[in-house]
């Protein structure tokens, strides 16, 4: 079944950063029709959009006037994805002025609608944008918060477009969801944390851990998919950010610890897909540990450092806020994987705990997983092998589930 994709450009720099887009969208099968503003094609002209697309383009509702375009495109599409939008865009789609062919396909369309904005930092923060924003959410709308970096010129700040390949891959969630889900999480504020963190020993030597981080972003990018603000603590990943979401670097566990405290205060749910040491050398050397002559090695004290997990469970900073924990077990004499993960989500005080099974190295950078997701009520849900894209909706279903109880 093929896929309508309306893809809406209105007039920034950045609508340069569409073609590559439009492009992940045509080279994995999907119809996309192309709906620029004529200020879009200021920066990129209608035969680049139509050589990408295979299609030609308008900007009006005169053109081929006979197939009436202002109500046909909004009708037939699956997903309406403007990128950039910029601040004029969003006032016009939040007032509902309808003056040109995209305006028009965002009042017909009942398909699910995304905006990439774009805009200066300035322009982003003013309270006509915000409220223009808040609008559009509020009526079901995914509006991305724009990325942090370099603008034009020699501005830097919030406000540049988020990387085209992570707005391919939040559309593919938002479709993949379909049009009656895709909003579940709209309004709330979520936290995950990814990653693995460091322990140093001396300035160029740590403990550490093999979490890739990719299960953690897999959940980010899909709660922004499904409308939540999302702040992302990432330690030690060197993934592209998810668009729309707010990144927060770490290294330490101390550090992941100080973040994830702070982000929670205001938090709807907090996802702890990280993988914090749980140990730290007591002392750490400021000069490299050198090579003993005689082949002795370094006695090197360890202590164990802050349970985040508990922590956050057992001293809620908001009343009613669903916490989420990781098991990465392997089993052992003292039980059986599924029987650590019970006395784990016990002894953390988790709402819900999604355990791992990693013997022989299982899940860490792979693209897929799979896992029980315990609750503390004492529910299972199994997720069987798929995409870490897969089991994040999964996660996310149990938390929103737990919202409505």
């Amino acid at each position: 079944m093929t896929v309508e994709v309306v893809l809406g450009v209105s007039g920034g720099i950045a609508a340069y950063k569409a073609c590559e887009l439009l492009r992940r969208f045509t080279e994995s099968g999907h119809d996309v029709t192309v709906v620029p503003t004529a200020s879009a094609l200021e920066f990129v002209g209608a035969p680049t959009w139509s050589a990408l697309s295979g299609k030609p383009v308008a900007t009006d509702v005169w053109t081929r006037v006979h197939e009436v375009p202002h109500v046909r495109i909004g009708q037939s599409a699956d997903v309406v994805v403007v990128a950039p939008a910029t601040a004029d865009l969003l006032a016009k789609a939040a007032h509902g002025l309808a003056d040109d062919l995209l305006t028009n396909t965002l009042l017909t369309a009942r398909c699910p609608v995304v905006f990439a904005p774009a805009m200066h930092t300035e322009m982003w923060e003013h309270p006509a944008t915000q409220a223009n924003v808040a609008t559009l959410r509020q009526r079901g709308a995914i509006v991305l918060d724009p990325a942090v970096g370099r603008l034009t010129g020699a501005d830097t700040g919030k406000g540049r477009l988020p990387d085209p390949a992570e707005i391919f891959e939040l559309v593919l969630g938002v479709l993949d969801r379909g049009a009656e889900a895709s909003h579940d999480l709209a309004g709330r504020k979520v936290v995950v944390s990814a990653g693995g963190t460091r322990e140093y020993l001396d300035p160029v030597r740590f403990l550490g851990n093999r979490s890739s981080g990719l299960q953690g972003y897999a959940l980010a990018r899909a709660a922004a998919s499904r409308g939540a603000h999302v702040t992302l603590v990432s330690a030690n990943v060197t993934l592209a950010d998810p668009a729309g979401v707010s990144v927060v670097r770490v290294e330490t566990t101390q550090q992941l610890r100080d973040a994830v405290v702070a982000a929670t205060a205001t938090a709807d749910a907090v996802v702890m897909a990280a993988a914090p040491a749980d140990f730290r050398p007591t002392a750490v050397s400021e000069a490299k540990i050198k090579k003993a002559d005689d082949g002795s090695a370094p006695s090197i004290e360890l202590e164990q450092n802050p349970d985040i997990l508990a922590e956050i469970s057992h001293d809620r900073a908001r009343e009613g806020a669903v916490i989420v924990g990781f098991a990465a077990e392997t089993g052992d004499a003292t039980g059986s994987v599924l029987e650590l993960g019970r006395a784990k989500l016990a002894r953390k005080a988790c709402d819900l705990l999604v355990v791992n099974d990693v013997s022989g190295g299982a899940v860490f950078g792979s693209a897929d997983n799979e896992a029980v997701v315990l609750a503390a009520d004492g529910a299972a849900v199994e997720v069987p092998h798929g995409s870490k894209t897969a089991l994040a909706h999964v996660i996310w279903d149990e938390v929103v589930r737990r919202f409505a109880d």
